[in-house]
């Protein structure tokens, strides 16, 4: 008997509303234990990430063996990598340590615009680290970057989708339908059996700060108490929306009124 424990590998964002930050609240909130490995320094805000700046590949790896050489970890989270060394090590520890259950949120750009991942380094995590992850979650955007498309986000493309992403050697996938055309929020598991698809309404609120990051922390969450891939996607789904629901009742005093934001969702 033990507490499950899930790794982050994120950036720290010190508006507390992704990155590590809200992987360690969505853990612990799920009755997990967070341990993190911190791989860039940002800066951002409600209104966008305005600077980032990657630890050394040797501090990555110094943090990823003091946790690991220490404490067993049942899951993994994967966000924000910066660049092709940072990847490098993320990948040499997975296979040193057998790590597994391992969730990838393939961070590529900001919901602000600004470029998270470097272009020379989506190749290397493609190739190395796709194949070690149990699920890969990209958004819409993330998905037409990594296949080279102009998907819109119809439902009758996840299938074209989900089969690109397979060719690019990720095992499973989740299509997170929070940018797409249909009516409702649509996430589609995709896994080489069939998939399974999980609707919630939409939810119109300003808190959408780090939502990926909640779903794929929650997911790997749910994985480290053992639970299936399907099962856990969709408790992780139902906790997203019960957070954006609630949501609301977080709220900061800002320095300026009358601007459109992008905040945390707890």
């Amino acid at each position: 008997m033990h507490t499950p424990t899930v790794l982050t590998i994120a950036g720290f964002d010190p508006y507390g509303g992704a990155g590590i930050q809200i992987d360690t609240k969505t853990i612990h909130a799920l009755g997990g234990y967070a341990l993190s490995a911190t791989t860039a320094i940002t800066a951002q805000n409600s209104q966008g990430v305005v600077g980032t700046e990657p630890v050394s590949s040797e501090m990555l790896r110094l943090q990823l063996a003091t946790l690991l050489d220490d404490v067993n970890v049942d899951a993994v989270k994967i966000g924000m990598l910066s660049n092709t060394g940072l990847i490098e090590v993320v990948v040499d520890m997975i296979k040193q340590y057998q790590l597994t259950n391992i969730v990838l949120d393939p961070v590529l750009v900001s919901s602000s615009g600004m470029r998270l991942l470097t272009m020379d380094a989506i190749e290397v995590m493609v190739s190395h680290l796709f194949p070690l992850c149990c699920l890969v979650t990209p958004n819409l955007m993330e998905t037409n970057t990594l296949l080279g498309t102009e998907y819109k986000g119809a439902l009758k493309e996840n299938l074209l989708m989900a089969h690109g992403l397979f060719e690019l050697g990720a095992e499973c996938v989740l299509l997170k339908g929070g940018h797409t055309l249909e009516k409702e929020a649509v996430d589609c598991l995709v896994e080489p059996s069939g998939m399974a698809c999980f609707s919630t309404p939409r939810v119109e609120t300003s808190h959408t700060h780090g939502t990926g990051c909640l779903l794929s922390s929650a997911i790997a969450t749910h994985l480290s108490k053992g639970l299936s891939l399907k099962e856990s996607v969709h408790y992780a789904k139902d906790f997203l929306y019960d957070k954006l629901c609630c949501s609301g009742g977080l709220k900061l005093q800002y320095q300026e009124v009358n601007i459109s934001r992008s905040e945390p969702l707890f």
